[in-house]
């Protein structure tokens, strides 16, 4: 038997059972679920009605996510699910849905933020930087594009507890599309 989306199945309001008068129809046709996963990227096509597509992406390991405050958007690597409001299960067995609380890869927001400030970002004190980051930190700019960082730096205060994460090498995000129709996973 199929997964049918039809309510003549159930009974009536009073409690009586309702007669089937046809058999189950395309158009109430339902599939199973996508459970997406965390790994190398997976996806399916499926045709639907219309002759359109979906994309079930069967496993993912990449996403594209905003930083909102900041208006930065970057693609980085999903380590891990750590929270869902609708069901723990899906914690369990780490399965991407739509408004999951995910851990991401912190470096391209860092990387980010550093060029854009010129300021250091979830760095350990006193430690030791490499010839890159040096570079873009202490770079010699000229007075106008100077002054250009300075009035940046003015707006650059971020929450500690975002540091606290910075440090750790972990973000916090949310999935706001859905895996299992669009084949994506991203907060845009």
């Amino acid at each position: 038997m199929g997964i049918s989306r039809d309510n003549w199945h159930k009974r009536r309001k009073t409690g009586g059972k309702r007669k089937p008068y046809h058999k189950k129809r395309k158009y109430e046709l339902g599939r199973p679920a996508a459970n997406t996963k965390i790994g190398p990227r997976r996806i399916h096509t499926v045709r639907v009605r219309g002759g359109n597509k979906k994309y079930r992406a069967l496993r993912l390991d990449v996403g594209n996510f905003s930083w909102g405050s900041e208006c930065c958007t970057r693609k980085t690597r999903i380590i891990d699910v750590v929270y869902n409001a609708s069901n723990n299960e899906l914690v369990r067995t780490k399965t991407l849905v739509k408004n999951c609380i995910v851990l991401v890869d912190s470096t391209p927001y860092r990387q980010w933020y550093e060029s854009h400030y010129a300021l250091p970002l979830g760095r350990k004190k006193g430690a030791k930087l490499t010839p890159e980051e040096e570079e873009i930190l202490n770079k010699k700019r000229s007075k106008k594009i100077q002054k250009k960082y300075d009035e940046r730096k003015k707006n650059a205060k971020i929450s500690s507890l975002l540091e606290e994460q910075f440090q750790q090498g972990k973000l916090l995000a949310c999935i706001a599309s859905r895996p299992g129709q669009c084949g994506r996973a991203e907060t845009v």
